[in-house]
């Protein structure tokens, strides 16, 4: 099964993981707050407000600040699963995190593989331990009005303001009841966001990576499930995107991100301009 895909940018071609797709992106003041928005739009249940309180989702994660999150994301062909995990953290005031993301293990009698640090902004995610021939200390940048796919996959793992940024394409939205995340009661939501209505719709710097992402995708339409918490801030978001493999087939990755700990102590550092790789990666 093909696992990598070559993405060609600047002259240097940038090994992608996610299992034959790629993997990922500020923040627009808005007053009040989640219980605000419920009572313009008529209670959490209804629709509108549905619609409201998600397209308010980054708003709420920058009033946040700070948070670790843990993502995963999955793809299923060939009748074998691969999922990818990351675990790290995020400031969405400064509009930057980072995360450390594991690859599935290689076939037995393989050496496994490192993970990779990714540094996640608006415009580009840097990879550390990211394809052959790039020296350890070097980083790789991979610009998500390159990518096909926006950077929502690239790296293995969705940037959790990214997701939230996506919400704000929010077409339809249904009130799913009240259930239990880690000891807190959160509100759970299905529906669907438009990758273009969000382009429209973002704070600017993910505006030209959900722009890519609309035209990449095999569908500009993303099936999402979301938990948002008493301040409207996300807890945990499940989305679904579509590409056409290399058979024409449409295959679906599934990105779940869960954000906890807000508030966390965070200083995510971007690497120098000496310290981004320029060379050539080596196919694999």
């Amino acid at each position: 099964m093909e696992r990598w895909r070559r993405m060609r940018r600047t002259g240097v071609d940038v090994a992608v993981a996610a299992a034959g797709a790629a993997v990922m992106a500020g923040v627009v003041g808005c007053s009040g707050g989640a219980v605000a928005d419920d009572r313009r739009a008529g209670g959490a249940e209804g629709p509108g407000a549905a619609r409201t309180l998600l397209r308010q989702a980054a708003v709420r994660l920058a009033e946040a600040g700070t948070s670790r999150a843990s993502t995963s994301m999955a793809m299923a062909a060939g009748g074998t699963r691969i999922v990818i995990r990351g675990e790290g953290v995020y400031d969405y005031r400064r509009q930057r995190g980072e995360l450390r993301v594991t690859l599935p293990e290689e076939p037995a009698g393989r050496a496994l593989r490192r993970p990779i640090t990714e540094l996640l902004t608006p415009g580009a995610v840097f990879l550390k331990n990211r394809g052959e021939g790039v020296p350890r200390d070097k980083w790789v940048r991979v610009d998500a009005g390159d990518s096909a796919d926006g950077n929502l996959v690239t790296g293995g793992a969705t940037d959790p303001l990214a997701a939230a940024e996506l919400l704000r394409g929010t077409r339809r939205a249904e009130y799913r009841g009240t259930v239990d995340f880690a000891g807190t009661q959160v509100r759970r939501y299905e529906g669907v966001a438009h990758l273009g209505d969000a382009a429209v719709r973002a704070a600017t710097g993910w505006r030209e990576g959900l722009r890519a992402a609309a035209k990449g995708f095999a569908s500009a339409e993303v099936p999402f499930d979301v938990y948002l918490d008493g301040k409207g801030r996300i807890r945990k978001v499940r989305q679904e995107f579509s590409f056409l493999n290399e058979t024409r087939r449409t295959v679906v990755v599934t990105s779940t991100t869960m954000l906890y700990d807000f508030g966390a102590a965070v200083d995510v550092r971007l690497p120098a301009a000496g310290d981004i790789f320029a060379g050539r990666i080596a196919s694999r």
